[in-house]
């Protein structure tokens, strides 16, 4: 055993009697855009194409770093090193010391970097970023130091101290780092490791196989590289452990000036380096400075620029250990899958995609429109963070490119496109804990107004008239109703691909004729209006009722996204081009936040906030900054603006209108990232097919719901029946009627009851259709009612914890082996429903599982019948109106459930 440790001991003086020398190495981002490429390869590849890993070896300095020590992060938490198996790092809380939060794995480097050529393919919100040539790669760790630093002036003296000995060739490394210490806050005492990264190859060559494109590296003769490495570990709440990782710019190395006078332990490690295969996986790269020359094409063009001396790597990894048996949670808003152990996940903002692997739908919109079809990683709303079924969490900082790659069974890597990484470990007994515990850090969702969670939001088109005439029937249907969601608001218009909205936020007075006195009309009932805008803004000259043209006083402002050229960049979007606001320049918000406070002067109290995931990646931005990484912001800057309308509205309301006051305004967003809750108030779901499929029907639509509510999401919603619809002479999607009634079931437990007509009103199945249809519409919005009172209470606990209104059963039941196999099947009301949805065509009865750990029984809340056997699956009847859910036994909220469905005349 001694000897293993020592064959990954080494000498520093053998690296520091190194001679560094200049090289040049350039690396080059290219942008493909695809906007209106036709008749595409219906099979594209996707991000799961590239290798996929990564991996050195881990050695250290036995004279200045201990076999085994144990170091304090903070009063709660406590970092332990240990030279065995080749040395490893594992972090814990004091509370449990034998039970690791986050631990390397044995003699193999958890912090590597390496700089890559990218390519970013766009067409339309959608993006596919490729690596190409890797100019270097630092694959393996030394660790030379782990020390305490106790005060910031001590601090800066051993940084200072540290960068004048070991790499005084980079100073500017120090400057870099005390910056980003200063601007983050750290708090002390704060755990200190430091190393190098360094590969001893050079050679690379490109090769295909298997369709995956590879570069393997070679053993080297010549010049290498290394770089210094700073790991810096401090508490951040009683929970929370923050991590910061900075990398120095690349050093290059001639061998053959390392003295011929070395130790044994050194040659020792230098001939294993010598039989080791080196692995390279190929990564995203999305932050264009820091040595990156950005060329920019339409289609297939590509020119040439010449770059400097890169300064910084442009990658980072971050390695470590997971269990086998372990599942990963979360990441934002996800569509097909609820674990992903197994799989890579890319962390990037963008179209969800018509199908996403689906089919025919998929193939049919790939074929059409480069890569509009998606694939199951597709989302508008990740995040950098997960919970696991071992109770770890991590959470990433920041905004550049990230994927997660799990699919080795005994660790986790995490790839940066940065030269810096920032993040934070948390520490918590239950998922529900650690979902407070993030939520705590990002923010929270505010309390909703009662109003939005009181009846069904009626999203209909047609003008004045239109409207008038659905409210007519829906009285007739004695329908609860909360407001009226017109997104037609602005008017219409005929393009190639149909009737579409005009981007200009104003009321169209020729569709809504009398829209003040239909506002004022329906407010009388205590029925809002609702209405839909978003970032962009098209031209209108053509428009012959506009009082503005909010496109041309955005340009006159230079408020809009620029191209390269400094113009205005037109955005393709479907069928018309549009400018996209700036959301960085210090102008936009006050301007836009006045059309919105015009549109709420007029009595509106809510509103779709709609896009926010179709940032251009070779934009040109007022900050300056990368817009890769923008890109990944945009959704935040968006909701943020919107957020302060309805802040600003609150403060400055008149007497006159207290109650409005009191009830508040609400807009609901589709794109989001991280931090979206601190500055949303509701979510959606954005556009699912109308169809029963996996990736983008009715079943990932429940998908979606559950696992953004572990990632922060606590309020979110699907359009009633679906969105997008299809209608090609080949390719038919249209909503029936079946798929409408259950999904109208289905949101009637969730937190927000909205119907949608869809991209194609006329070809589908509507909630005004027919006697039938509205007659079930009306049932499930009194079935929504009926449980008002509980959701009022999980508004208040979202608001005070960031749970979630609607739960997988694995934040209740963690240690239920069955529930981990569960996705769409079932869900969980707070903790006292279980909704068990029908989702398939066809199905009159449906499977239920009652989970271990659960002492209360289980009553159906149609038959009164009561399940008593935990860990059981039972088949359940549940045909059209009666869907299968279920409240506990002896439940308070359940019997005052069943109370309310008995007064409304349902049960």
């Amino acid at each position: 055993m001694e000897k293993k440790e020592m064959n990954h001991d080494f000498s520093t003086e053998i690296l520091v009697a190194e001679v560094s020398f200049k090289f040049s190495v350039m690396a080059i981002l290219k942008i493909t855009k695809k906007h209106h490429k036709r008749f595409n390869n219906p099979f594209p590849s996707s991000v799961s194409t590239t290798i996929p890993y990564v991996q050195g070896s881990l050695f250290f300095n036995s004279k200045r770093v201990p076999s085994d020590q144990t170091f304090s992060i903070g009063s709660d938490f406590q970092l332990s090193w240990t030279s065995k198996n080749g040395g490893h790092l594992s972090i814990s809380h004091l509370s449990q010391q034998t039970r690791p939060i986050w631990s390397t794995i044995p003699g193999q480097a958890f912090v590597s970097a390496a700089l890559v050529d990218t390519e970013v393919e766009e067409s339309r919100g959608s993006f596919l970023v490729k690596d190409k040539d890797v100019h270097m790669v630092c694959n393996h760790q030394t660790i030379e130091d782990i020390k305490i630093i106790e005060d910031i002036g001590v601090m800066n003296s051993q940084f200072d101290h540290h960068l004048k000995c070991e790499v005084a060739v980079s100073p500017s490394v120090y400057q870099g780092l005390e910056k980003k210490t200063e601007s983050q806050e750290i708090q002390l005492p704060t755990l200190m490791i430091t190393g190098r990264l360094f590969n001893m190859s050079k050679k690379s060559k490109r090769f295909q196989k298997y369709g995956i494109q590879a570069t393997m590296q070679f053993e080297a003769k010549g010049p290498s590289v290394y770089a210094r490495y700073w790991v810096l570990f401090n508490q951040k709440t009683n929970h929370e452990v923050s991590f910061q990782v900075k990398i120095e710019k690349p050093n290059f190395i001639s061998r053959n000036q390392v003295p011929k006078t070395v130790s044994g332990v050194y040659q020792g490690f230098k001939r294993r380096l010598s039989n080791r295969k080196k692995r390279l996986g190929w990564y995203w790269y999305l932050s264009r400075p820091r040595g990156f020359v950005l060329v920019s094409s339409v289609e297939e063009e590509i020119g040439d620029l010449d770059i400097p001396k890169p300064e910084e790597f442009n990658r980072i990894w971050l390695t470590y250990a997971s269990d086998e048996n372990e599942r990963f949670y979360g990441f934002g808003e996800q569509f097909s899958h609820m674990n992903f152990k197994g799989k890579r996940v890319p962390i990037f903002v963008q179209e969800q995609g018509i199908g996403r692997g689906d089919q025919p739908i998929t193939l049919a919109a790939n074929l059409i429109s480069y890569r509009a079809g998606g694939d199951w990683s597709t989302t508008y709303a990740p995040s950098p963070f997960y919970i696991t079924s071992k109770m770890r969490s991590v959470c990433l900082e920041g905004y550049d490119y990230t994927v997660f790659d799990l699919t080795r069974i005994d660790r986790v890597q995490i790839q940066i496109h940065g030269n810096s990484v920032e993040g934070r470990i948390l520490h918590g007994n239950s998922p529900c804990e650690l979902i407070e515990r993030f939520t705590e850090t990002i923010g929270r969702l505010p309390e909703l107004p009662e109003w939005i969670i009181s009846g069904a939001i009626v999203g209909m088109q047609g003008g004045t008239e239109a409207v008038r005439h659905v409210w007519d029937e829906l009285r007739t249907y004695d329908v609860p109703i909360s407001a009226f969601w017109l997104q037609d608001w602005v008017g219409q218009r005929e393009t190639l691909i149909g009737s579409q909205l005009w981007w200009n936020w104003e009321v169209d007075s020729q569709r809504y004729w009398g829209w003040k006195e239909l506002i004022d009309d329906l407010s009388s009932q205590n029925i809002k209006v609702m209405t839909y805008c978003n970032p962009c803004l098209a031209p209108v000259d053509k428009k012959q009722n506009k009082r503005r043209n909010l496109f041309e006083e955005a340009k006159l402002l230079d408020i809009l996204v620029k191209d390269s050229n400094g113009n205005s960049y037109m955005v393709p979007n479907t069928a018309f081009d549009v400018g996209m606001l700036d959301l960085t320049h210090p102008k936009t918000a006050t301007w836009f936040k006045q059309i919105l406070g015009d549109m709420v002067d007029d009595g509106v109290r809510g509103w779709m906030a709609d896009f926010g995931e179709s940032l251009p990646v070779d934009a040109v931005l007022y900050s300056g900054e990368d817009p890769i990484s923008a890109h990944n912001r945009y959704p935040e800057l968006w909701a943020k603006i919107n957020r302060e309308l309805v802040e600003e509205w609150k403060s400055n309301s008149l007497d006159k209108v207290k109650k409005d006051q009191e009830d508040g305004l609400v807009f609901f967003m589709r794109a989001g990232f991280r931090d979206s809750p601190k500055w949303g108030v509701l979510f959606w779901e954005g556009d699912q097919m109308v169809s029963w499929q996996t990736n983008d029907g009715i079943k990932s639509s429940v998908v979606g719901l559950l696992s953004s509510g572990i990632s922060g999401y606590s309020f979110n919603h699907s359009d009633i029946g679906g969105y997008c619809t299809v209608n090609l002479p080949i390719v038919k999607y249209n909503r029936s009627e079946e798929l409408l009634l259950r999904w109208m079931e289905l949101n009637s437990f969730t937190i927000v009851f909205r119907t949608h007509e869809g991209n194609k009103p006329s070809c589908n199945s509507q909630f005004y259709s027919n006697q039938k249809t509205m007659s079930h519409f009306a049932r499930s919005a009194k079935v929504y009612k009926a449980w008002k009172f509980y959701r009022i209470q999980l508004v208040k606990e979202a608001a005070q914890k960031g749970l979630p209104v609607c739960r997988h059963l694995f934040l209740h039941y963690p240690n239920d082996e069955r529930v981990h196999h569960l996705s769409y099947q079932q869900f969980l009301v707070g903790s006292e429903f279980l909704v068990v949805p029908v989702l398939d065509k066809g199905k009159k009865k449906v499977k239920a599982y009652f989970p271990l750990g659960e002492s209360s029984n289980w009553v159906h809340i149609w038959t009164g019948k009561v399940f008593t056997k935990e860990g059981s699956e039972e088949w359940v009847e549940a045909p059209i109106g009666y869907p299968a859910v279920f409240v506990k036994d002896g439940s308070l909220i359940g019997e005052t459930f069943l109370n309310n469905l008995r007064s409304l005349g349902i049960l």
